[in-house]
């Protein structure tokens, strides 16, 4: 693919190569132990949280910098999930209600984005 690159006024052009296609729906799998979901979820935009709070869903692209949780723990509600890490901004994911994680998507340093699916609640 050819890009034409315009700095300070002068024209350059620039032969790029994709390395790697977009996908339409980001393939999820879950971590070790942990069982794929089930039932028809939609991403929520205005919310990380959907399906009544029991799926979470990433609300930036981004790198997973820290991971608090494991499949299987107990958490309250406000408690923090994990943190995001997008454009050297952090962004805490915290559990919307008291719940037990039924699978963790994610791990420290894989990337995501916008809609990746991060956590699942019982």
């Amino acid at each position: 693919m050819k890009l034409l690159i315009t700095i300070d006024g002068k024209a350059y052009e620039a032969d790029v190569e994709v390395l790697e296609e977009e996908e339409t729906a980001p393939s999820q799998t879950p971590r070790a132990g942990a069982h794929a979901p089930t039932g028809g979820y939609t991403p929520s935009r205005g919310s990380a949280w959907d399906n009544e709070g029991k799926v979470c869903r990433s609300p930036v692209t981004g790198l997973v910098i820290k991971v608090n949780v494991q499949a299987g723990q107990a958490v309250q509600s406000g408690e923090m999930v994990l943190v995001l890490e997008s454009m050297k901004m952090e962004t805490n994911v915290t559990a919307p209600r008291a719940g037990r994680v039924k699978n963790l998507y994610v791990a420290q340093g894989d990337s995501v984005r916008i809609d990746d699916l991060l956590v699942e609640f019982d």
